[in-house]
């Protein structure tokens, strides 16, 4: 599958060769194409070290078996560039966007940006998406010559639009945005930098995209059940995670639980990933891409899940939202993160001077919504641990946050 060294690449995959280029433009590298260069960007950013300490479901320091944002992302890199390689694509570009689509996510996981989006209602709200193309062209401060990371028109394209487009062709949003609206930040760029957000983004970020809901799927079920949030006897209730514990129970009978378990995520994983190689060369073959720009300009996805498994997933998620996000043990946890979140807000929003000189400087006299923003972005950044410290530094008494999982589930270590 190789030519002159290289690896193969499909007609319709997104050449690096032939890329928009980055908005401040820069000397070619001459060991690294310009995907590779934006990937290694990446990895080398702040925010990107921050995941390490920012909470997936659990908060972090109740088990260090449990997913983190970081070790989530290195699971969805893993399962991009798998799929990418299998298909032709591009693998360093499919690898940016998976290492970048969680950047702009808050500490605390969801239960951050659920309460950064509330208080920020009056001011544009918070969405983790636009967060990260915030990060990525505007709040990482680490080159001399310019803010951000300056990533090449076909990363960026990616991380916004991994999802699909949020636009319809008559420039109205797409249903997903219908309500609320495009986020500033994303038409604020767009602005300087069109994206074409009216089409679909390449199949690299397509990839990416499943890449993070088998990520999400698998890893999971595993955290859940070993947490003790529901046993394997309760997925009887998805009808394909049942039909995977036969399978398991047959090829290895009285296998311990922790390692069915993990044989379960294993063969989710596989599963999936074997349907969207298979569907989308199904697809792939209907639409035959010459390039590209067919793939943008398609009327649905190219790279997806079969109906069957698309089915399968909606169950999974349907079961882990039921028995685990909404678990009382986690809504508890995610209760008490919600008041750190609001009290740091408020604090901050009241007094700017209590943030750190970088963050409050050029706030004397500004107004209301660009404080609101500025401290939005600083709460954002913040992980776990440090949102904590900074609440015990500012406030009297502070929300304790540990739960013991282990008291309902298995040991949290591995032996």
């Amino acid at each position: 599958m190789r030519q002159n060294g290289e690896r193969w690449r499909a007609p319709y995959a997104t050449n690096p060769a032939a890329t928009r280029g980055r908005l401040i433009p820069e000397a070619a590298s001459p060991t690294r194409s310009d995907f590779q260069r934006d990937r290694d960007r990446i990895i080398h950013s702040s925010a990107f070290r921050r995941l390490k300490h920012k909470t997936q479901v659990f908060v972090h320091h109740e088990g260090d078996h449990y997913r983190t944002r970081l070790t989530h992302t290195l699971e969805v890199s893993q399962i991009a560039r798998a799929l990418a390689r299998a298909m032709g694509l591009d693998e360093d570009l499919a690898e940016a966007l998976a290492l970048s689509h969680d950047l702009g996510h808050t500490c605390f996981g969801h239960t951050g940006e659920d309460a950064l989006d509330a208080l920020m209602g009056q001011h544009g709200g918070f969405d983790h998406n636009a967060q990260a193309l915030r990060i990525v062209t505007r709040l990482e401060r680490r080159y001399a010559g310019f803010d951000g990371l300056n990533l090449a028109w076909e990363t960026l394209e990616g991380l916004v639009k991994h999802n699909g487009p949020l636009l319809e062709t008559d420039g109205t949003p797409t249903p997903r945005w219908a309500a609320r609206g495009i986020p500033a930040a994303i038409l604020e760029y767009n602005g300087q930098n069109d994206l074409e957000l009216a089409r679909f983004a390449g199949p690299e970020a397509q990839a990416a995209a499943l890449a993070d809901d088998i990520a999400y799927d698998s890893h999971d079920l595993d955290d859940g059940l070993r947490a003790g949030l529901f046993d394997l006897a309760d997925l009887a209730a998805v009808p394909f995670l049942a039909d995977i514990l036969a399978e398991i129970d047959h090829l290895h009978p009285n296998l311990d639980t922790s390692r069915k378990i993990h044989e379960l995520a294993r063969r989710v994983i596989t599963r999936f990933v074997e349907d969207v190689i298979a569907e989308s060369g199904r697809r792939i073959a209907a639409l035959a891409p010459i390039d590209v720009a067919a793939i943008r300009a398609a009327s649905a996805p190219v790279i997806a899940f079969s109906p069957a498994i698309a089915a399968a997933d909606r169950a999974i998620k349907t079961f882990l939202f039921a028995r685990m996000y909404r678990h009382p043990g986690v809504l508890a946890v995610r209760a008490r993160a919600d008041i750190i979140v609001a009290d740091l807000f408020a604090r901050f929003t009241a007094e700017p001077g209590a943030m750190p000189e970088e963050w409050s400087a050029g706030l004397e006299g500004a107004g209301e919504g660009r404080i609101a923003r500025r401290v939005a972005d600083y709460i954002a950044g913040m992980t776990d641990t440090y949102a904590v410290l900074a609440h015990k530094r500012l406030f009297a008494t502070t929300p304790d946050l540990h739960w013991s999982p282990e008291s309902r589930g298995l040991p949290l270590a591995e032996p």
